[in-house]
């Protein structure tokens, strides 16, 4: 499991509502918590796959960082790795503890989102601990942050409309748009569609690693 600690750290305005509105389409998966605030400017989630913790980290990163990806890195994302316990209206359990100790650290880092798979936990040969893991996570997250949080508004424009895996999608973008496919074509590429989706996938896998090993 995958829970998600989202903490607020810039702006006077309350921008909770609005992330919980960009999470929805989030899948949380049968074992899954939704998304809600717990108290002040921040918000919780649990969800049961390491791609739907890459995608809701990389919402938090881009609605937190303003059109032009210029603005404030608003949100603090702690990602903590580990099982997690229903306690009424909260959430115990590893996982739950992790996230929040990784938001906290996510709040003094450059791009705020950290990775925490507790401790050694179990040990495969060939396979790297759980720390170690949830660290390469926590890299890729960073890069894809970085690169998530740069985009401009137009360049999101054409992104959004990319189905990733399927071909010949350019030109329906184009009338979409009312563009150029030559424009659509250079703006994926300025926007670093491909290297998205494949970075998306290696957080995903170095995540489920470090859900396989974690205590």
């Amino acid at each position: 499991m995958f829970t998600l600690t989202l903490t607020q750290r810039a702006g006077d305005q309350d921008r909770v509502p609005e992330l919980l509105g960009a999470l929805e389409s989030v899948p949380i998966g049968e074992a899954g918590h939704p998304f809600r605030r717990t108290f002040g400017s921040q918000a919780v989630g649990v969800v049961d796959s390491p791609e739907a913790a890459v995608d809701a980290s990389l919402k938090a990163v881009r609605f937190g960082s303003g059109a032009d990806g210029r603005g404030k890195r608003i949100w603090a994302v702690g990602i903590g790795v580990g099982p997690v316990v229903p306690d009424g209206e909260a959430l115990a359990g590893a996982g739950p503890s992790r996230s929040r100790r990784a938001s906290e650290s996510a709040l003094r880092a450059t791009i705020p989102v950290c990775v925490e798979g507790g401790p050694a936990g179990v040990t495969f040969d060939g396979v790297p601990p759980a720390p170690e893991s949830a660290g390469a996570a926590q890299g890729v997250l960073r890069l894809l942050g970085d690169l998530v949080a740069s985009r401009s508004k137009a360049d999101w424009e054409v992104v959004d409309l990319v189905v990733p895996g399927v071909r010949g999608q350019q030109k329906a973008i184009a009338d979409a748009l009312g563009i150029t496919v030559q424009a659509v074509s250079q703006t994926l590429i300025r926007a670093r569609q491909n290297q998205e989706t494949e970075g998306r996938s290696a957080a995903a896998l170095m995540l489920r690693l470090a859900a396989f090993a974690v205590d």
